[in-house]
């Protein structure tokens, strides 16, 4: 037990530009993901597939907003690169929704940690095109904003925070360390309260290619490009980007009560281990072991859990690999957790991806429901239950969220009803 509540989350991504908007498109089972242009500088190349945001338009995401808030964010990031405004956003609808703009806490008491690294990689090919043509007219911020830590500093401006902040990576895991950091530094009495923000990840064409060739990613269907990511189905090829950004709020019990805050939901518990492996490919027994850690720090068995938002990006071996995994921890019983996976409808939002599909998991955790497995026509085999493409009414009182990254990060999250 860890003593963390969940008091706030903000979320932006293909289907929904808000909380509220992403607990509807779950339920309805919206899918954000469609094809990208033909790159007629390179026509050899394979037609892109991507859950891009449909338009990011910061002054209208915030027209809801405080207004000292609102003006501050529009100031600080008037030039600053999409994935950092993108962080702001979330993090403006976290800090709000977690009441902190009514019932502050000093700002030396809260802190910030952001998950993901390498985000800007279409910025950069973006200045580079202009650093080849004139390299003296580079811009003179660029040495702020090529790096991470630029997420740090804007979102911390805008907020006053002034407490522990940095940023961590963990490749596709990279959502799931920065929770639990996170948790570490309220647990620890650190800091009171400590937003987590997934930051967007902004694939160059570049990048897109290399994951391609890896036989990571899915290639277009031309017919129907949203019937391209098919978690856990025999017709799996890989995963598809997906552009998002998420916050949750992480709050210890005694200052979410001291500030007559109702929790959403309380971290039960986290573990975290490598698998000493720095290749792509995921091992059985570490994800076993992760989610049984998991649960041993919950205090919880695996009876206990109701549902599984998995890692689940469509690809073949990876997919497997945790299916299997979660047949070893939680048995292939009718009656075992409800398991489906988010990036069916919202593609990979990789660094970000821990982030979004816990909020993911909270709104279905406080709604009652979970949301169907897109594309899922196939199953490639049985491991409790498999959601089928249609949503299911559920009581969820306890939750597991997995996060897997190249490089052996292996890492699982446990959510309880407040």
């Amino acid at each position: 037990m860890t003593g963390v509540v969940v008091t706030g989350a903000g979320v932006l991504c293909a289907t929904a530009p808000d909380v509220p908007g992403f607990a509807r498109a779950l339920r309805e089972g919206v899918s954000g993901i469609g094809a990208r242009p033909v790159d007629a500088s390179h026509p050899e190349l394979r037609p892109g597939l991507a859950a891009d945001l449909p338009g990011f338009d910061l002054p209208a995401l915030l027209a809801g907003r405080s207004e000292e808030l609102r003006r501050a964010a529009i100031r600080s990031t008037a030039r600053s690169p999409m994935p950092v405004r993108a962080s702001v956003a979330v993090a403006l609808e976290g800090w709000e929704s977690a009441g902190l703009h009514r019932t502050p806490v000093a700002g030396e008491r809260t802190g910030l940690v952001v998950a993901g690294h390498n985000l800007g990689g279409r910025f950069a090919d973006t200045v580079r095109q202009r650093y080849a043509t004139s390299p003296v007219h580079l811009p003179a911020r660029y040495p702020l904003q090529f790096m991470d830590t630029d997420h740090v500093g804007t979102v911390s401006q805008v907020l006053g925070v002034t407490g522990e902040g940095y940023t961590v990576g963990g490749a596709s895991a990279s959502g799931n360390v920065a929770v639990i950091n996170a948790a570490r530094l309220v647990a620890a009495g650190d800091v009171d309260v400590c937003l987590v923000l997934g930051a967007l990840t902004d694939l160059s064409d570049m990048e897109r290619q290399a994951f391609y060739n890896l036989g990571a990613m899915a290639g277009r269907r031309r017919d129907a490009p949203e019937r391209s990511s098919r978690p856990f189905d025999a017709d799996h090829e890989g995963f598809v980007p997906g552009q998002g950004a998420a916050c949750l709020v992480l709050e210890s019990a005694a200052s979410a009560t001291r500030r007559g805050v109702t929790p959403w939901a309380r971290l039960a518990g986290y573990a975290m281990r490598l698998s000493g492996n720095g290749l792509a490919d995921p091992h059985l027994a570490d994800e076993v072991d992760v989610m049984r850690r998991a649960l041993r720090h919950a205090g919880l068995t695996a009876r206990r859990i109701d549902y599984v938002n998995t890692h689940g990006t469509g690809s073949p071996l990876g997919d497997d690999v945790e299916l299997t995994a979660l047949r070893t921890v939680f048995g292939a019983d009718a009656d075992g957790p409800w398991i489906n996976s988010t990036k069916g409808l919202i593609g990979h939002c990789l660094c970000a991806a821990g982030v979004v599909e816990a909020v993911a998991t909270l709104v279905q955790l406080r709604d009652g429901f979970v949301h169907g497995n897109a594309n899922l026509h196939r199953p490639i085999g049985a491991a409790g239950r498999l959601v089928g493409t249609e949503p299911v009414t559920a009581r969820i009182d306890h939750a597991l969220s997995n996060g897997f990254g190249f490089g052996g990060f292996n890492t699982s999250l446990v959510f309880g009803r407040a």
